[in-house]
């Protein structure tokens, strides 16, 4: 039996999840604003350009060959574009929703990865944890209800980014028992930046960015790789039971930010429907960790 982590370390995994996630929204924030003036196709392929490089001059001189040899690489392939897709619909769905309600819908996904993982890898869900699923997707029902205000299309975009996000979970879970996360990383801004400066030749004709846009663009790249990065950093600090529950800051941290840029505040119900996926999602992620604790 291995000796559980410090307590400094869990709390040092637990601080580089929340800044990874405030990292997360700040970048969602950041793209609703420029998608508002640009078009999205152009927005990814200056932000997975900028991860590459990044990677490229940061990070391969010490990493080597490491940095991006795979043992699975049709699987690696296929990760990274389901995440190349999520990134083109979260930005459409950004540019018909608030943030906040937007992010919320997505974290569909951890409850469906929850539902499927039975199936497909074979995982076990107590009664219990499918109560608190159930809770989440009446949340997520309560956003998402008819009168709710919220623009029909973009409802659609949000519920497929679910769907996308909840494949590449599943995908990273089978992936992260043969490859390095670092590798995993350049492979999605590698094929992302690929996949994007191709989807972005079409938008020639749209207006250059400002030199303050083009900052902000560049900027995203920074802050996507860097909050990959920490996340990363948090999971050997902290196991990922541990970490799970910070995840649901996320939207919380969307919703401040998306008050705080745009004035838009959820209504009561709206924020009901929140408070469920985050009470729900988290007591999911704090029983996984009592579970998963050896016994004494």
């Amino acid at each position: 039996m291995t000796a559980a982590p410090p307590a400094a370390r869990l709390l040092l995994g637990i601080g580089l999840a929340v800044s990874a996630v405030f990292l997360f929204a700040a970048g969602d924030t950041l793209t609703k604003v420029l998608t508002d003036r640009h078009p999205v196709e152009r927005i990814a392929a200056v932000r997975y350009a900028v991860g590459l490089l990044i990677l490229l001059i940061f990070v391969a001189p010490r990493a080597g060959r490491q940095l991006w040899t795979v043992r699975r690489p049709v699987l690696v392939a296929i990760r990274a574009l389901i995440l190349t897709l999520a990134t083109l619909v979260i930005g459409y769905a950004l540019r018909l929703l608030p943030v906040g309600e937007t992010i919320a819908i997505m974290y569909l996904a951890p409850f469906a990865v929850m539902a499927l993982a039975v199936p497909l890898l074979g995982e076990k869900v107590t009664r219990t944890g499918w109560v608190l699923a159930a809770l989440g997707f009446a949340g997520v029902l309560l956003i998402v209800r008819p009168g709710s205000a919220l623009n029909p299309a973009g409802v659609g975009l949000a519920l497929l980014l679910a769907a996308a996000n909840t494949v590449f979970h599943l995908m990273t879970r089978v992936l992260t028992r043969t490859e390095t996360p670092l590798a995993l990383l350049f492979w999605v801004n590698a094929i992302g930046a690929a996949f994007f400066l191709v989807a972005a030749l079409p938008t020639m004709d749209a207006p250059l960015p400002d030199l303050t846009d083009a900052a902000m663009m560049a900027a995203l790249g920074a802050i996507f790789t860097l909050g990959h990065f920490l996340f990363g950093m948090a999971y050997r600090e902290a196991p990922t039971s541990l970490i799970a529950p910070v995840n649901y800051l996320h939207f919380v941290w969307a919703t401040l930010m998306g008050w705080s840029l745009f004035g838009h505040i959820p209504d009561a119900v709206t924020l009901a429907g929140m408070g469920l996926i985050l009470v729900s999602g988290s007591a999911i992620a704090v029983m996984a960790h009592v579970m998963s604790r050896p016994p004494r």
